[in-house]
């Protein structure tokens, strides 16, 4: 079988080329840093404690990919633009990434992932971790749908051998869907509140649910962000425990969201968003999280995700030091507390 393209070596991408690995398929990793190319091709790729697979490694410098090429595009939405000019109009291109950038939609792809586990890559090495398990979800983008998934064997095929080869450690579990979109617009409500907050306080996912009012600030910005998407009339998928209108009525009892909130706290201490490592460089994928929110909101009021999006653009232009102190700005409901509840360790 031809080799698979899989351009960026991270969390997800390291995963999911070690699952194609492992259903026998041949994979080839792009990516920009040397140290982890070198790495790769001493080592291969490997996840968690499980044995590393040997597979190729290209810099994206001297990477050219064929006609027809098969590529998993693995990638911030930041990178898309320098990634798509390299990538022939012939290939089967699969995006599996967060975020909606609309130069990618412009490039009209019928088939696309969206990954609901957490997998942390080791720095300059082609090692990941899955911190927390979760699915991956594969499907039609059906405003670009032209047949069903039989009549085009090349792609399903390469789906259906991802599926087979992709249950590391019972860690994460495939699902072919009919529609993609209405998942990762649910991934999306969850990383739009997620990200920026625990990135601009430089906290790890699982104090953002411990600290009363980041937790506060992340349930309201949760709440908003389903708002935005049920305004809009966009479809939400179950990328969870919990559908999304399960997890508005959860919402509405503060009661039950607190103790939910502490359930989940376990799986999420010591895991970071991927925005938490960009900020610090002045580059983010805000725009493509809650300022495609922003968007799809137009007139309608969203006031949290506004100074959301304006102090992560403030700290990129700045390049300021993520601290808990700044979500105190974001707090402006006169009915929280006003104390320095944010100083608890």
């Amino acid at each position: 079988m031809d080799v698979i393209h899989i351009v960026g070596a991270g969390g997800i991408g390291c995963a999911v080329g070690y699952a194609l690995c492992n259903s026998g398929l041949s994979v080839l990793f792009v990516d920009a840093d040397a140290a982890k190319i070198e790495w790769g091709r001493r080592h291969g790729v490997a996840v968690d404690d499980l044995p590393p697979r040997q597979a190729a490694f290209v810099a994206v410098d001297d990477w050219q990919p064929p006609a027809g090429a098969v590529v998993l595009l693995c990638t911030k939405c930041y990178n898309n633009a320098a990634v798509l000019e390299r990538i022939p109009a012939s290939a089967t291109l699969i995006p599996i990434q967060n975020g909606f950038d609309p130069l990618l939609h412009a490039r009209g792809h019928a088939v696309e992932g969206i990954a609901s586990f957490v997998s942390e890559c080791l720095p300059h090495r082609t090692h990941t971790r899955i911190t927390r398990a979760g699915w991956l979800h594969f499907g039609y983008r059906l405003s670009a749908r032209t047949s069903s998934f039989s009549r085009e064997p090349q792609v399903s095929a390469r789906l259906f051998a991802l599926a087979c080869g992709s249950r590391l450690n019972r860690k994460i579990r495939v699902e072919i869907v009919e529609d993609i979109l209405p998942y990762k617009y649910t991934k999306l409500m969850y990383n739009a509140a997620i990200s920026p907050l625990a990135s601009a306080a430089g906290i790890d996912n699982g104090r953002l649910l411990r600290l009363p009012c980041a937790r506060a600030l992340f349930f309201d910005l949760l709440r908003e962000n389903y708002a935005i998407l049920k305004h809009a009339g966009i479809a939400l998928g179950k990328v969870g425990p919990f559908h999304p209108s399960t997890v508005a009525a959860i919402l509405r009892r503060p009661w039950l969201a607190h103790a939910l909130a502490w359930a989940f706290y376990p799986s999420l201490r010591g895991t970071y968003c991927s925005m938490s490592g960009d900020l610090p460089a002045g580059r983010t994928e805000i725009d493509y999280y809650n300022g495609h929110l922003l968007e799809l909101a137009g007139a309608t009021p969203c006031p949290l995700n506004r100074c959301v999006y304006d102090l992560i653009k403030r700290m990129e232009r700045g390049r300021l030091v993520p601290h808990l102190d700044l979500l105190a700005e974001l707090n402006r409901d006169p009915a929280r507390p006003s104390t320095n509840c944010y100083a608890v360790s």
